[in-house]
């Protein structure tokens, strides 16, 4: 059986990290974020890698959650918190995460994208919020730091419409510091990573600890707010039965848009 997720250490401080599920779009199973997890602590944990690339197996970064096994409750609706707002991987790490962004980051896949600290994009990444269509809620930062990160009217255009952003217009957007052609994207989040590697790790830390608290500053109580509005949603709202039915449709949405 094939790994989820795949970690390697490349030997000058840094390591990629693989979402690996590209049968159905690297899609957040109770497994995969388990092992995502694990990963993740394990690579903070070590202290000669400094700089953790996040990408997914081709042709997407990450589809979101697993609608299929969300709608039947049980493991994955357990490991996902909606309780609190929070990174994907519980608290933030120490270690610079930077996400190379392959393909398509849709909802759950866009929180994880947005929870990382630097974001490079293929050509062929596209980014969208379809919580709205599906009938859920985010619990993982999205309505903190989506206005952060584009603004925000562009967040709420996003969020409500569930529309695709291209690349070059997350770029223009501020989303993302770099489009690359799609072949060359690992070498670049690896130079980035490379990068940060060679400086004094102390100070990287701590200056990336200084820029979250001062994130948490300028957002306030947001955390608090989305979560306790996901916990009345989940109070109040449908069924998890009603969330596959609108799962093909999204696709369907997302695909005909990127054939125009």
């Amino acid at each position: 059986m094939t790994a989820p997720v795949l970690v390697e250490t490349t030997g000058d401080g840094t390591a990629v990290v693989t979402l690996n599920r590209p049968d159905v779009r690297n899609a957040i199973d109770s497994v995969l974020l388990r092992e995502l997890r694990a990963a993740l602590a394990d690579l903070d944990g070590t202290e000669d890698v400094a700089a953790i690339v996040l990408t997914g197996a081709d042709p997407v970064f990450c589809a979101g959650l697993d609608l299929r096994e969300l709608s039947g409750g049980g493991p994955l609706e357990e490991a996902v918190d909606r309780t609190q707002s929070r990174p994907p991987w519980g608290e933030p790490l120490r270690t610079p995460l930077i996400g190379a962004i392959n393909g398509a980051a849709v909802t759950g896949g866009l929180e994880i994208a947005l929870n990382c600290d630097i974001l490079i994009a293929s050509e062929k990444a596209r980014f969208a919020d379809t919580h709205a269509r599906v009938g859920v809620l985010p619990g993982w930062r999205l309505s903190v730091l989506l206005p952060l990160a584009v603004g925000p009217g562009l967040a709420r255009r996003m969020s409500l419409t569930g529309d695709f952003l291209s690349a070059d217009q997350a770029l223009r957007a501020g989303l993302v510091t770099d489009v690359v052609p799609h072949d060359e994207l690992l070498p670049a989040a690896l130079r980035v990573a490379a990068t940060i590697a060679g400086n004094d790790q102390a100070a990287v830390r701590t200056l990336l600890g200084s820029y979250r608290r001062l994130e948490s500053e300028l957002v306030g109580d947001g955390d608090r707010v989305e979560a306790a509005t996901a916990r009345e949603w989940l109070a109040a709202a449908p069924g998890s039965a009603d969330v596959e039915r609108r799962r093909e449709d999204i696709i369907e949405r997302g695909r005909a848009q990127n054939r125009g």
